[in-house]
């Protein structure tokens, strides 16, 4: 059966919502976006022929503060998805006790088969599409498909439109333009405070644990390096190209010099290949799945052998295979908590931004540690109170409630 994304999220929304007993009028607002923006895109390619792509902006709530995050660029990408990760971002923000809401975009296209002009052209023409409206309404950031080039073109087509300078009007853009340092390692990063913590919670030994990890791009790769480093045994890797397997664990190091000279991870020293599917089941002791939504069925979830699952991709997981893991003992670091520390670090570059006043990296890292510690902790005690397994609902539960207090503050309900 076909993964639906958007129907997933919606049964999370309204199980939490049911258990902690919200507002049925927050809840039939929350049913939905609160604003939704389509857009067609026209391009001029290289060759002189004429593309158009489909566009998307989703503002799913801004009971809390100004929407924000993600501009995804991905070649299968529909609305469906955007409302998704919208209504994810709203969570996220609310369980970290951030002052946003939640927004999701993005262009239906595979930048792969752009030239560097038709990529620039298609970042700086949608956010002239989009007719933002600056860091007090909607602020885009990066997602898949997106990086610092990116959002730097969109920051300055978006001050070329408004005439003044901007920098907390779009986030994830480097340090020389009004970015915060550490913005690459922050969601990377972010997943080994989370499991750190919940390691100490449940008493799992850290050392010489051996990890898995499903996509080793921006997220899986920092994340690689920083289990690496505290003495875990990283023993399988896979991304878009394929996997590979070593019982003793990867030279990550190494690994990563190979995929930056070769664009994939395949072919590394010392290792056998195994297949994306594999290394979900492979015999590890965590597991990081850091690539896509949905890969982890109540099929497979039957064959995980790790003890630990530590969601670094959004929503990797679904709603049956969590229910089957739990009921197995395994320990679920949900995605809104996990792969949280872009959206501390984002915070963080807005209110540096809206001051103009820079932190150095020690301040950054350690902020965005103590932030995400705080969520996972706060989340815990939420699934205690209820009675739950999963700390996942613990976080929504307590999203909601604060999205439920700021709704009725403001008299929307």
């Amino acid at each position: 059966m076909q993964y639906d994304f958007l129907e997933q999220s919606t049964r999370l929304l309204r199980e939490a919502g049911r258990i902690c007993q919200i507002d049925p009028n927050v809840m039939a607002f929350l049913a939905a976006p609160a604003r939704v923006v389509i857009f067609r895109i026209p391009l001029k390619m290289d060759d002189g022929s004429f593309r158009v792509f489909d566009a998307y902006r989703v503002r799913y709530n801004d009971a809390l503060g100004p929407t924000r995050d993600g501009t995804r660029i991905s070649a299968d990408l529909d609305l469906g998805e955007v409302k998704s990760l919208a209504l994810i971002m709203s969570i996220k923000h609310a369980a970290g006790r951030i002052p946003a809401g939640g927004g999701k975009g993005g262009v239906s296209a595979n930048p792969r088969e752009l030239s560097k002009r038709e990529f620039e052209t298609l970042c700086r023409t949608y956010i002239r599409q989009l007719r933002p409206r600056g860091h007090a309404y909607d602020v885009p950031g990066a997602d898949i498909g997106t990086d610092l080039q990116s959002m730097s073109w969109m920051l300055d087509e978006y001050e070329s439109i408004t005439g003044y300078h901007d920098p907390a009007a779009i986030n994830d853009k480097p340090p020389i333009l009004g970015g915060s340092l550490g913005g690459y390692e922050a969601t990377g990063r972010g997943v080994f405070d989370v499991f750190e913590e919940a390691a100490k919670a449940t008493g799992f030994e850290i050392k010489d644990a051996s990890v898995a990890i499903q996509g080793f791009g921006q997220v899986g790769s920092v994340a690689a390096s920083m289990f690496h480093e505290a003495g875990c045994r990283v023993v399988a890797v896979s991304d878009s190209r394929g996997g590979l397997y070593a019982k003793e664990g990867l030279d990550i190091p190494g690994l990563l010099a190979h995929k930056q000279a070769t664009g994939k991870v395949a072919d590394f020293a010392d290792s056998q290949p195994l297949t994306g599917q594999d290394l979900l089941e492979c015999d590890c002791d965590v597991l990081v799945p850091a690539a896509v939504q949905g890969v982890i069925t109540a099929d497979t979830a039957y064959r995980i052998k790790a003890q630990m699952l530590v969601e670094a991709a959004n929503a990797p997981t679904t709603v049956e295979a969590e229910a089957i893991l739990l009921e197995r003992g395994i320990t679920i670091v949900p995605d809104v908590l996990a792969n949280a520390g872009s959206v501390h670090l984002c915070q963080m570059e807005r209110s540096q931004g809206l001051a103009d006043n820079y932190w150095d990296i020690e301040t950054i890292n350690h902020l965005r540690h103590q932030r995400l510690v705080a969520g996972y902790r706060a989340a815990m005690n939420a699934a205690a109170k209820y009675q739950l397994k999963s700390v996942r609902l613990g976080a929504w539960i307590n999203a909601l409630k604060r999205i439920e207090e700021a709704m009725q503050m403001r008299g929307w309900c």
